[in-house]
C-alpha cells in the first residue's frame, strides 16, 4: 500500500461532517405551515374572536338568535356573488363586473315579466342566461385576447351597469306589483322560522351553494385544475390542463352565479331595482380577501370567504348595536383587509 504524501496527511484531522442546510423546526415555522395548508383558519379564527368581543361589549343584544341570524340574512347576496368571485380570483383573476351582472340579470327577469308579458319562469330563464351570457363574454376576452382580467371586467362592468339603467329606464318594479302578479320572482325572499331564529330561502341556497362549491373544488379533478391553472399557467398547460378552456368555464360559472344572485336579490330587497346592489363587486372581493383566498391565485379555500363575509356581518351589526359611528365598521374593514393582504404574503413564503 503506498504510503500518503505529506499534503495527505492534513486531511486525516479535517471534520468530515456532512454540511447541513436544514431549517430549524420552530413553533412559529409550524404555525406559519399549518396556516399554509389551511387556509380557511385565519379568517375562522377572526370570526371566532370577533363574535366573542361583541358578545361582551354588546351583551344579550347581539348574543341571540335574531341577532345571529339577521347577520347572515345580510351577508346572503354577498355570499353568493362571493362564491362566483372566488372561483375567478383562484384562477388569479379577478371580476369587477360581478355586480353589474347580478343586477342586469335581475333587471331582465323584471322587464321580460312586467314590460312584455312573458311567463315569469321563462323570464327567470332569461335572465339567467343574460347573467352567463355577460361572464363568458368576460372568460373570452380573458382567455382568449389575453387581455388583463382587470382591464376586462372594468370595461364590462362600465358595459352592463350602462345597460341595466338604459334599458330599464332607470324605473323601479315595486315591490307590491310583484308581489301581486309575480310572486316567484320574490321566491328567495321566503322564510323559514326555527325558534326564534328566522332563515331565508336566499340563505339557504347560499349554504348550499357554498357547499357544493367546497367539494367540487377540493374532491373533483375540475377543482384540482382550477387550483393549477391560478397556480401556474403555463406548468398546468404543459401537464395537459386546458388553461383557455378552463378560463372560459371559470368566469361563465361566476356569470350564472350571478345571475342567480339577482334572483335572490329581488327576493331579498322585494323590488326590481336598476340601484340596487352598486357595492356588490367590491364587498365580494372583500370577502374573499379577508377569507384568506390569495390575490396572486392558486390557494384559499371557498369557507374562508363565508368566514370572511361573516366578520363583515359581526362587525357590522356589533358597532350598530354598540352605537359607534358607521365609518369605524369602513375603517375596521379596511384594516382588516390590509392584516390579511400582509398574512397572506407571511404565509406564501412557505410556498417559496
Amino acid at each position: 500500500m503506498a504510503t500518503a504524501q505529506e499534503f495527505e496527511k492534513v486531511l486525516d484531522k479535517s471534520d468530515k461532517n456532512v454540511a447541513s442546510f436544514e431549517e430549524q423546526d420552530s413553533a412559529l415555522k409550524r404555525f406559519q405551515h399549518f396556516l399554509h395548508s389551511s387556509p380557511a383558519a385565519v379568517p375562522l379564527i377572526v370570526l371566532i374572536l370577533s363574535v366573542l368581543a361583541f358578545g361582551v361589549l354588546v351583551g344579550g343584544k347581539f348574543f341571540n338568535a335574531y341577532s345571529l341570524t339577521l347577520i347572515v340574512q345580510q351577508i346572503a347576496i354577498v355570499g353568493i356573488v362571493g362564491a362566483a368571485q372566488t372561483l375567478v380570483i383562484l384562477t388569479a383573476g379577478i371580476d369587477l363586473s360581478v355586480g353589474a351582472t347580478m343586477v342586469l340579470s335581475a333587471v331582465i327577469m323584471g322587464q321580460f315579466t312586467f314590460r312584455y308579458g312573458i311567463p315569469v319562469p321563462i323570464s327567470i330563464l332569461c335572465g339567467l342566461a343574460c347573467g352567463t351570457l355577460c361572464g363568458f363574454i368576460n372568460g373570452w376576452l380573458v382567455a382568449h385576447m389575453r387581455l388583463p382580467p382587470f382591464i376586462v371586467t372594468l370595461g364590462t362592468w362600465q358595459v352592463y351597469n350602462s345597460i341595466k339603467y338604459i334599458y330599464s329606464k332607470n324605473e323601479t318594479i315595486r315591490g307590491q306589483d310583484i308581489e301581486a302578479q309575480a310572486p316567484l320572482l320574490q321566491f328567495f325572499g321566503g322564510q323559514i322560522k326555527v325558534g326564534g331564529a328566522v332563515f331565508t330561502l336566499g340563505v339557504v341556497f347560499m349554504v348550499l351553494l357554498v357547499i357544493f362549491l367546497w367539494y367540487v373544488l377540493n374532491y373533483t379533478a375540475w377543482g384540482r385544475r382550477l387550483y393549477a391553472v391560478g397556480d401556474d399557467p403555463d406548468a398546468a398547460d404543459l401537464a395537459g390542463v386546458p388553461v383557455k378552456k378552463m378560463l372560459v368555464m371559470t368566469y361563465t360559472l361566476s356569470g350564472f352565479i350571478c345571475a342567480v344572485a339577482g334572483w335572490v336579490l329581488i327576493g331579498r330587497i322585494g323590488s326590481v331595482s336598476p340601484t340596487s346592489g352598486e357595492f356588490a363587486n367590491i364587498e365580494s372581493i372583500t370577502a374573499v380577501v379577508i377569507g384568506g383566498i390569495s390575490l396572486f391565485g392558486g390557494r384559499g379555500s371557498i369557507l374562508g370567504m363565508i368566514f370572511g363575509a361573516l366578520i363583515v356581518g359581526v362587525f357590522s351589526l356589533g358597532l350598530r348595536l354598540f352605537g359607534a359611528d358607521a365609518q369605524w365598521t369602513y375603517l375596521l374593514i379596511g384594516v382588516l383587509i390590509i392584516a390579511a393582504v400582509t398574512v397572506d404574503q407571511w404565509i406564501r413564503k412557505v410556498a417559496g
